[in-house]
């Protein structure tokens, strides 16, 4: 097994999660089976009691993990299917440990970090990249190893120490450091400055750890003169310089890395199993990132939700937008609309705010309202869909979205097997069946004329079941239930151009070739291609 060990100095968010991704892909493109595994130094347990406001959207795996948005880019970048268990958390590490010590296991002794928590960490990993990722079950070869935040903060320090010792445990030829930092340009001089890199690098390399790639995140490409001052004092090759600077779409990330020679670095330093032919799959996201940038026509699509001034919030639902929103070749704006400043008491205290915001909601092709926790803003997000439903608007619910536009009294309903006492993990999470009860549901066809689809869920509350007939007497279809016919999983309006209600979450699997349906319909709809597309049997016209 091949460990690449992606760490970060500087600033926290500067893109691990993207660089990480993309170097699996690069690996993935030339044959070999990848896996990763992301390490959040925070005590909680899971990212599921988190606001999206801390660490951004909390995005749900097929086993009903609640984990960073960072594992969300490695299975879409990689197409892979990952487990709770792909992310390591402090507290996760401490709760084995400390459960170990309850049990007796360590016959005595002091439990210490140095060597319990780091050996439980170094067990951890090397156990999780043994475990298949992919539709066929093969054991992976190369495990991604991102550590989330800076290099240097508390919180990550035994995370370090672990692979200080796991460098040499693993051997040297089976294990490599690659090093995200920023190279800031301030604007008085307009100069690249190295002087953070260095000094990152530097403690890095105090803790034990080189760096073998350092990756440097910078607004223009690198200098040659700046590369070569980041080779002399960082300890590394200008080829192991690695310049990626801000490009107009993440596609092109795996292609930047390819083009400077990552690939042929990480065959020698690791003596991985490949020889180097020219591949397919980079082919894809080339194809991918050419059509992104040569787009013409506009699609809108107003997202009215409670965590709008945080776009990292929605990330799924904004990639399952842009994935739907590429298949039709058409360009994709989202338009950010606080659900609160569509409700009347804005009009009373910021009248300007209030009219800004259903302008933008007027304005758009189509309506998404995602899911959300909490009361504040409901009101709102009722509004706009109300509206979209009156005006024959193209409307998307996902979650608390489709609860909304079936609201009325008692509608809505605590689940039988929520538990109120507990926050965390009480939820109806991961991946679940639904049976398509109708055989004329535009969805149905959107999927492939399919009976049943498995999507991942994550919500407390549902719709009322007893209350089915009194919405289908309105025009008010439910055409999707979960196995046992209890659930109301899917609504869709009857003589609405698309007004579609979905309890899951269908963002978490879109993929940038395979864009999820709901989504996808939505997107046909706004662009006012949906009923062409069903016409021909669910095809797009050729490009």
């Amino acid at each position: 097994m091949k460990y690449i060990l992606v760490t970060g100095g500087v600033i926290s968010g500067i893109g691990k999660g993207i660089i990480a991704s993309s170097v699996g892909t690069i690996l993935k493109s030339c044959g070999l089976h990848v896996t990763a595994i992301k390490i959040d130094p925070y005590i909680n347990i899971d990212a599921g009691t988190f606001s999206p406001y801390e660490h951004g959207e909390v995005f749900v795996l097929d086993d009903g993990g609640e984990v960073d948005l960072d594992l969300g880019n490695y299975e879409r970048f990689l197409d892979i299917r990952l487990i709770r268990d792909n992310n390591i958390t402090t507290g996760k590490i401490y709760q084995s440990v400390i459960n170990k010590e309850r049990k007796g296991d360590y016959l005595g002794k002091t439990v210490q970090v140095v060597p319990h928590i780091t050996d439980a960490i170094q067990e951890w990993v090397m156990k999780q990249a043994t475990i298949s990722v992919d539709e066929d079950g093969v054991e992976p070869q190369v495990c991604v190893i991102e550590l989330g935040g800076t290099v240097g903060d508390i919180e990550s320090m035994p995370f370090i120490e672990a692979f200080r010792q796991f460098q040499f445990k693993v051997k040297r030829e089976n294990f490599c450091n690659i090093h995200v930092s920023l190279i800031p340009q301030p604007n008085t001089t307009g100069e690249q400055k190295t002087k953070p890199t260095q000094n990152s690098v530097r403690e890095l390399r105090g803790l034990g750890l080189s760096a073998d790639l350092i990756v440097c995140r910078c607004t223009t490409p690198l200098e040659t003169s700046v590369k070569e001052k980041i080779s002399m004092f960082c300890h590394v090759e200008p080829t192991q310089v690695i310049c990626v600077h801000d490009v107009s779409s993440i596609y092109r990330v795996p292609l930047l890395l390819e083009d400077q020679g990552v690939v042929r670095y990480l065959c020698e330093r690791l003596n991985l199993p490949i020889e180097m032919r020219p591949r397919k799959m980079l082919t894809k996201w080339k194809e991918m990132a050419d059509r992104s940038d040569r787009l013409l026509e506009h699609v809108s699509i107003a997202l009215v939700g409670k965590y709008t001034k945080l776009a990292d919030s929605y990330t799924s639902v904004i990639k399952a937008l842009e994935h739907s929103a590429l298949a039709i070749n058409h360009k994709l704006e989202v338009k950010y609309i606080d659900s609160a400043d569509l409700e009347t008491t804005t009009l009373q205290d910021d009248p300007v705010k209030y009219h800004e915001a259903w302008q933008k909601l007027c304005s758009a092709h189509g309506v998404l309202v995602p899911g959300g926790f909490g009361a504040r803003g409901t009101e709102g997000k009722m509004e706009a869909i109300s509206w979209a439903r009156k005006q024959n608007k193209p409307f998307l619910g996902v979650c608390l979205g489709m609860q909304l536009a079936v609201s009325a009294e008692d509608t809505v309903i605590d689940m039988p097997e929520h538990n109120p006492g507990q926050m965390g993990g009480t939820m109806r999470l991961g991946k679940r069946r639904t049976i398509f009860s109708s055989s004329t549901s535009v969805l149905r066809k959107l999927y492939g004329d399919v009976e049943y689809v498995d999507e991942r869920h994550r919500h407390r509350f549902e719709v009322n079941p007893e209350l089915k007939h009194h919405f289908e007497q309105k025009g008010l279809q439910f055409v999707g239930q979960d196995v046992e016919g209890e659930r109301m999983e899917v609504i869709e309006l009857e003589d609405h151009c698309y007004f579609v209600g979905v309890q899951y979450h269908p963002e978490f699997t879109s993929r940038p070739i395979k864009p999820s349906p709901p989504y996808f319909g939505l997107l046909l709809a706004s662009a006012g291609k949906l009923q062409s597309y069903l016409a021909k049997g669910c095809r797009l016209s050729p490009r």
